[in-house]
C-alpha cells in the first residue's frame, strides 16, 4: 500500500445543489449559529459571574459544556454557512484535517463532561450527605483535565490514521464538512481496516459511555423510591434536562460511528442535527427548565443595565 497523496484540496458538495434551498439555508443556519453562540455565551457568563452557581459542580460542568457547544458549532457551522454562498465549495487538505481534528476533539471532551455530569447527579441524589466531600473542587478539576486529555488522545488517533491514507485522485466529498467516512470513500486503498478502527475508536466510545450513562440513571431512578415526592420531582427535573441532552448527543453519534461496515445513509442530515442544532438546543434545555439559571440570568441582565445607565 502506498501512502502518497496527490490531493491538495477537496470539493464539498454541501447540503444541497439547489441555489434556492442554499439561499434559505444560508439565512436559517446563520440565525441558528448566532443564537447558538449568544445562548451558550449567556450561560457561561451567567455562571462565571454568579458565585453561588460557579461554586456548584453541576453548574461548573454546565458552563464548560456550553463552552464546548460553542466550540463544536464553530468548528462546523461558519464554513458550512460560507459555502452556501459559493457555487464551488473547496477546502484545502490542511484545513480538512484540522476540521476532522477539531470536531472529534471537542465532541470527545463533551462526551466525557456529560459522563462527569451524570456522576455528579448520581452523588447528589444517591449520596447527598457526602456530596460536598466527594464532588470537591479538586475532583471537578481532575474530571475536566481527564476530558481534555481524553479528547486529545481520541482525536489524535483519528487524525494520525487519516493522514496515513493515500488520496491520489477523487477529491469530491458528498458532505458539508470533512469527516472520517466521507474521506475513507476517497482513499486509493482498501479501507476495511480503517473502517474497523473508526468503529473501535469513535463507535465504541459512544456505545460504552452511553451504556454507562443509562446504567447511572437507572441507579438514580431506583434510589429515588425512598425520596419524598418533592425531592423526586426536583431530582427528575434536573436529571430530565441531562437525559435530553445525552439523547441529542449520543443517538446521532451511535447512528454515524457505531457500525463496522459503512456510513449511515443519511449521515449529512444526522450531522446537521448533532453539530449544528444540538449546540443550540442544549442551552434551551438547561435554562428554560431551570429556575436558578433564569433567576441568575435576570440578575446579571439587571446588573448590566445598571452599569450601562451609569455611563
Amino acid at each position: 500500500m502506498h501512502n502518497q497523496t496527490f490531493v491538495n484540496q477537496f470539493i464539498l458538495l454541501g447540503l444541497s445543489q439547489n441555489p434556492q434551498i442554499e439561499k434559505i439555508s444560508f439565512v436559517l443556519f446563520l440565525l441558528i449559529y448566532l443564537a447558538t453562540i449568544v445562548g451558550n455565551v449567556i450561560i457561561v457568563v451567567t455562571i462565571v459571574y454568579s458565585p453561588t452557581l460557579l461554586g456548584s459542580p453541576m453548574y461548573f460542568f454546565l458552563a464548560f459544556l456550553s463552552f464546548l457547544d460553542a466550540c463544536v458549532s464553530s468548528a462546523v457551522t461558519p464554513k458550512m454557512i460560507a459555502d452556501l454562498v459559493y457555487v464551488t465549495k473547496t477546502i484545502s487538505f490542511e484545513c480538512c484535517m484540522t476540521q476532522v481534528f477539531a470536531v472529534h476533539f471537542f465532541a470527545a471532551v463533551e462526551v466525557i463532561i456529560l459522563a462527569a455530569m451524570a456522576y455528579d447527579r448520581y452523588v447528589a441524589i444517591c449520596k447527598p450527605l457526602h456530596y460536598s466531600f466527594i464532588m470537591n473542587r479538586r475532583l471537578c478539576g481532575i474530571l475536566v483535565g481527564v476530558a481534555w486529555v481524553g479528547g486529545f488522545l481520541h482525536s489524535i488517533i483519528q487524525i494520525v490514521f487519516t493522514l496515513k491514507l493515500p488520496f491520489c485522485g477523487p477529491n469530491v466529498i458528498d458532505h458539508f464538512i470533512c469527516d472520517l467516512f466521507p474521506l475513507l470513500k476517497l482513499a486509493c486503498t482498501d479501507t476495511h481496516i480503517f473502517v474497523i478502527l473508526v468503529f473501535a475508536n469513535s463507535g465504541s466510545i459512544c456505545i460504552i459511555i452511553f451504556a454507562f450513562l443509562l446504567i447511572s440513571y437507572g441507579v438514580i431512578l431506583f434510589s429515588l423510591r425512598g425520596h419524598s415526592s418533592e425531592g423526586r420531582r426536583k431530582a427528575l427535573s434536573t436529571c430530565g434536562s441531562h437525559v435530553t441532552v445525552v439523547a441529542f448527543f449520543f443517538i446521532p453519534c451511535i447512528l454515524i460511528y457505531a457500525q463496522p461496515t459503512s456510513a449511515f445513509p443519511f449521515e449529512k442530515n444526522v450531522f446537521v442535527f448533532t453539530d449544528v442544532l444540538t449546540p443550540l438546543l442544549n442551552p434551551m434545555v438547561y435554562t428554560f427548565r431551570n429556575k436558578e439559571m433564569i433567576t441568575a440570568i435576570r440578575k446579571i441582565w439587571r446588573r448590566m443595565v445598571m452599569v450601562s445607565d451609569n455611563f
